[in-house]
C-alpha cells in the first residue's frame, strides 16, 4: 500500500521525482523514484530526518505547536516533508519547477491514509 500511495502522489506531478515514507531515526519503510540512478533517495531521507527533527525542537522550544510540514529547495531540488506523527514523516522530491502546490495538495491528502495504514 505504501508504494502504491507513494508512486501515486510522484507520478500525479510533473517534475515530481521521489517519494519516501521514513521513521525520525532516518530508516526508510519504503520508497519509490521514477528515476532510481538520478540519485540516492535513502540519503536525501536520512538527512531530511535529521533537519526535521531540529526543526521541532525549535518549534517546541517556541511553543509553536507541532511541526506539520518542511521544505527545502536548493538548485537542482525542492525536498517537501509532511510529518504524520511523532515517528514517521513522508518526503516528496521535486525538480524545481514541479508544481508545488499540487505537491503540497497530494501529500496533505495522502497523509491520513498512510497514517491510517500504519497504525
Amino acid at each position: 500500500m505504501f508504494k502504491e500511495a507513494l508512486q501515486g502522489v510522484v507520478d500525479q506531478i510533473d517534475g515530481g521525482m521521489a517519494g519516501m515514507l521514513m521513521d525520525f531515526e532516518g530508516i526508510p519503510l519504503e520508497m519509490y523514484a521514477r528515476d532510481e540512478d538520478f540519485f540516492d533517495v535513502e540519503v536525501v531521507g536520512a538527512e531530511a530526518s535529521v533537519l526535521v527533527k531540529a526543526i521541532q525542537r525549535a518549534t517546541e522550544m517556541l511553543e509553536a505547536g507541532t511541526t506539520q510540514e518542511v521544505s527545502f529547495t536548493s538548485e537542482s531540488l525542492v525536498t517537501l516533508i509532511r510529518v504524520l506523527d511523532e515517528t514517521y514523516f513522508i518526503a516528496l522530491t521535486l525538480r524545481p519547477d514541479a508544481n508545488f502546490g499540487k505537491a503540497r495538495y497530494l501529500l496533505r491528502t495522502v497523509a491520513p491514509k498512510v497514517l491510517a495504514e500504519l497504525a
